[in-house]
């Protein structure tokens, strides 16, 4: 907080301080961003008793859409207008400015556009529906999009890196940024990872996922939409955590008893 006040901002120390600063009752706007689950729930719970009629709470993180729409109606018994914000654009977002997806009444949109406008770069904002949860639906959609993009990079430079040519990657992954159709920002960061550490020998095969790409599944199956590329993308994060995993001892075992096909003893 200290940096922030140092550069003109106002700083405050607790909720309460925060909705006294924050100007008249009834245009008030406050920007929630802190994890989702729990966390967003508390802050919702505290800001719906210090907040009143006319004023605005944006969630501005990565809510599940369906948790969203039970804190609109929570919000909306005080007279509370709850927007959500779907955001992206990552670490790199203050350079570059964020993709902002709103959801939530046409005039409380209005009202905030301003500080949407001023955050997202030219293009880059969208209010997806009147409709409450359905920005963080949309942001959720594309956070399992982005499963199965980075997933199929990986298995793609995986075939590079096992076949007999000697390829330079991250000048492949480079060569690829410059006109050809799998061009992405996505690329450009790996080209540049893959130029630091060309083996990645600094990672390990782990990978975590933080839910959506979960949540985006529940939706295909409610929805009856297939997404085979985005579960199979989860399904090799879950892959990626197991040693010596239990399903392929299995697998080896049943191979094994009905062909007698040799096994790899632990």
């Amino acid at each position: 907080m200290a940096a922030s006040v140092s550069k003109g901002a106002l700083g405050v120390a607790s909720l309460q301080e925060l909705v006294a600063a924050a100007g008249a009752p009834g245009r008030r706007v406050v920007w929630v961003m802190v994890p989702s689950g729990a966390p967003t729930q508390a802050t919702i719970d505290a800001l719906g008793a210090l907040l009143g009629p006319g004023d605005i709470v944006i969630d501005g993180g990565n809510s599940k859409y369906k948790d969203t729409q039970l804190r609109h109606l929570q919000l909306a018994a005080a007279g509370i207008t709850l927007l959500d914000c779907g955001t992206s654009g990552g670490i790199w977002g203050l350079a570059n400015g964020y993709c902002l997806m709103i959801g939530g009444p046409t005039e409380a949109y209005a009202r905030c556009e301003p500080i949407f406008t001023t955050l997202a770069p030219a293009g880059g904002l969208i209010h997806v529906d009147e409709k409450s949860g359905s920005g963080h639906f949309v942001k959720m959609v594309h956070n399992g999009m982005e499963y199965a993009m980075m997933q199929s990079y990986a298995e793609g430079f995986e075939i590079i890196d096992k076949s007999p040519f000697q390829v330079d990657q991250a000048a492949l992954a480079e060569a690829w940024m410059h006109g050809s159709v799998v061009r992405s920002w996505l690329l450009e960061l790996l080209a540049g990872y893959l130029a630091a550490d060309p083996q990645l020998t600094e990672l390990k095969a782990y990978v975590d996922d933080s839910g959506e790409g979960r949540w985006t599944l529940d939706a295909a199956v409610e929805f009856g939409a297939p997404a085979p590329a985005i579960a199979a993308a989860l399904f090799a994060r879950f892959a990626s955590r197991e040693d010596n995993a239990y399903g392929l001892r299995m697998l080896s075992a049943m191979r094994n008893a009905f062909g007698g096909h040799a096994v790899k003893k632990a």
